[in-house]
C-alpha cells in the first residue's frame, strides 16, 4: 500500500480522536479473565485491533462487532492456551495473552511477540514478576511458558517500570491469593485504563497510575460493559500537523492531563496552545523555534510521537537534540527524512536536527507504525509530492488516517 501526499495545504478544522490503541489492545487481551460478556466501547477499527480479535477467536473467544467502534467479547469455560504464531508475530500486544491466560488457565504458551522493528523489547521482566507470583516459567522453542505452582501474592520489584510487564502481572495478580505489590511500576494512562476495567469485573487493583500498585487476588470475574481512553498519541500527531502545515487545529475528545508533556514542547517550538474540558487547539502564528527532547516513561515525553516530532524540527529554526532513552531503533525515520531534504545527524541515542529549511517531496518507506505517522506530516509541509511506501504500517494505528486528515484540507490518496 502506498499513499500519495501533495505537500503545501495549510490544515485547519476540527478532528475527533478514536479510542486508544494501546488500550484497547489489552483490554482485549484482558476480557479473557471474565466469566461473562464483555462490552467494550470507543474500540479503534485498526489492524492490530483486528489481529488481537482475531487471536481471541483462535483460543476459543467469541467477538461480534456490534456497531462502528464497540465490539462483544465472550469466552467459554474451556479455551485454548497458545496463540497461533502467524497472528502473534503481527503485533507485539500479542504477548499481554500470558498475565490473562495466567490469571484463567493457570498456564499459557505465548509465541515471542512481533511488531514494528523499533528496538529491543525483551519479556524477561515479565517472566521474573510471574516466578516470584508461583509459576513456572522459561522460553522454550520461541515460547515463552508459564505454569502455575505455588501461587501466592508477592512483592515485585520491576527493573524498569515496563509497561507491558505491568500489565500482564496486574492480570496475573488478580487472580492470585494474597496481595501482590508492583514496585516501580509504568504510570501509563492505558494501565489506569486496565485497572479500571479488571476492577469492574470484580478484580481489585489500587494505585494505577503511581508506581506502587497493590493487588488483592480474587477468585472469580463478572462481566462489564466499558469503554476504552482516547489514544494520546494519535491526539499528539494531529496536534504536531498544526504546526508542521502553519495554521490552525482542535483536537477533541482527548483528555488533556494525558498531553501535558506534548504540549509543553509544542509551545516550546513556538506553537499557540489552548486547551478546554477535553479539547486541545493548536495554532502557529510565527516562525518555529528548536528545541531539545528527551523520551521517558510517562508522564515524560511519549517514544511514539519522538518520530513525528523529528519531522516538525526539520522546519524549525535552530539546532534541535532528540534523545531517545526508550527503543534504540526509533531513529530508522531519519534516513527517509533526509530523504526529503532534513538535515540529521544520528549517533547512538541522540539526533541531531539542524532545522530552517524546506522539505521536498520524495519517494520515501515506512520503516515503523509511528516513522509512517511522521512521513505523513513531513509530505504535507512538502513542496510536491511525497509518496510513502509500506503505507499499511499507519493503518495499525491510526483509524481512518486519510478520512480525518481529508476533512482538514490534506491531498492524500491510496495506492493498494
Amino acid at each position: 500500500m502506498k499513499l500519495v501526499i501533495k505537500g503545501g495545504n495549510r490544515l485547519w478544522g476540527r478532528v475527533r480522536v478514536s479510542g486508544a490503541k494501546n488500550a484497547a489492545l489489552v483490554l482485549i487481551a484482558a476480557s479473557a479473565v471474565a466469566r461473562e460478556e464483555v462490552i467494550l466501547d470507543n474500540v479503534p477499527r485498526i489492524a492490530d485491533v483486528e489481529t488481537q480479535l482475531e487471536i481471541v477467536r483462535a483460543l476459543g473467544g467469541k467477538t461480534v462487532w456490534l456497531g462502528q467502534n464497540t465490539v462483544s467479547l465472550a469466552w467459554p469455560g474451556q479455551i485454548e492456551v497458545t496463540p497461533p504464531y502467524h497472528l502473534a508475530k503481527k503485533l507485539r500486544a500479542s504477548n499481554l495473552f500470558l498475565g490473562a491466560l495466567a490469571a484463567r488457565q493457570g498456564r499459557a504458551e505465548i509465541p515471542l511477540p512481533g511488531g514494528c522493528n523499533i528496538g529491543s523489547r525483551p519479556m524477561d521482566l515479565h517472566l521474573k514478576g510471574l516466578h516470584i507470583l508461583g509459576f513456572e516459567v522459561g522460553l522454550e522453542h520461541g515460547f515463552i511458558k508459564a505454569r502455575a505452582r505455588e501461587l501466592q501474592g508477592a512483592r515485585v520489584y520491576l527493573d524498569f517500570p515496563s509497561v507491558g510487564a505491568t500489565e500482564n502481572l496486574i492480570m496475573a495478580a488478580s487472580g492470585i491469593p494474597g496481595t501482590t505489590v508492583l514496585e516501580n511500576a509504568a504510570k501509563e494512562p492505558e494501565i489506569v485504563d486496565l485497572a479500571s476495567f479488571l476492577n469492574a469485573l470484580g478484580a481489585r487493583v489500587r494505585g494505577a497510575g503511581t508506581d506502587l500498585i497493590k493487588i488483592e487476588g480474587v477468585k472469580e470475574f463478572g462481566g462489564t460493559r466499558f469503554s476504552v481512553i482516547p489514544d494520546r498519541i494519535e491526539a499528539g500527531t494531529y496536534m504536531i500537523a498544526a504546526g508542521i502545515t502553519g495554521e490552525a487545529i482542535t483536537v477533541e475528545n482527548v483528555i488533556v492531563t494525558h498531553l501535558q508533556s506534548v504540549i509543553a514542547k509544542l509551545q516550546d517550538v513556538g506553537l499557540e496552545v489552548q486547551s478546554g474540558e477535553d479539547f486541545v487547539a493548536v495554532k502557529r502564528t510565527g516562525g518555529l523555534r528548536a528545541t531539545d527532547i528527551k523520551t521517558l516513561p510517562y508522564p515524560g515525553f511519549p517514544t511514539d510521537l519522538q518520530s513525528p516530532m523529528m519531522s516538525l524540527l526539520c522546519l524549525a529554526r535552530g539546532t534541535s537534540l532528540i534523545v531517545e532513552n526508550v527503543f534504540e531503533n526509533r531513529f530508522q525515520v531519519a534516513d527517509e527524512l533526509k530523504r526529503m531534504g532534513g538535515r540529521i545527524r544520528v549517533k547512538g541515542h541522540t539526533a541531531v536536527i539542524e532545522g530552517g529549511t524546506s522539505l521536498l517531496g520524495a519517494q520515501v518507506k515506512a520503516t515503523d507504525l509511528r516513522a509512517g505517522a511522521a512521513l505523513l506530516l513531513a509530505g504535507l509541509a512538502a513542496e510536491g509530492e511525497t509518496e510513502i511506501c509500506q503505507a499499511e504500517l499507519i493503518a495499525r494505528g491510526y483509524e481512518g488516517v486519510i478520512e480525518k486528515f481529508a476533512s482538514l484540507g490534506a491531498q492524500i490518496r491510496c495506492i493498494s
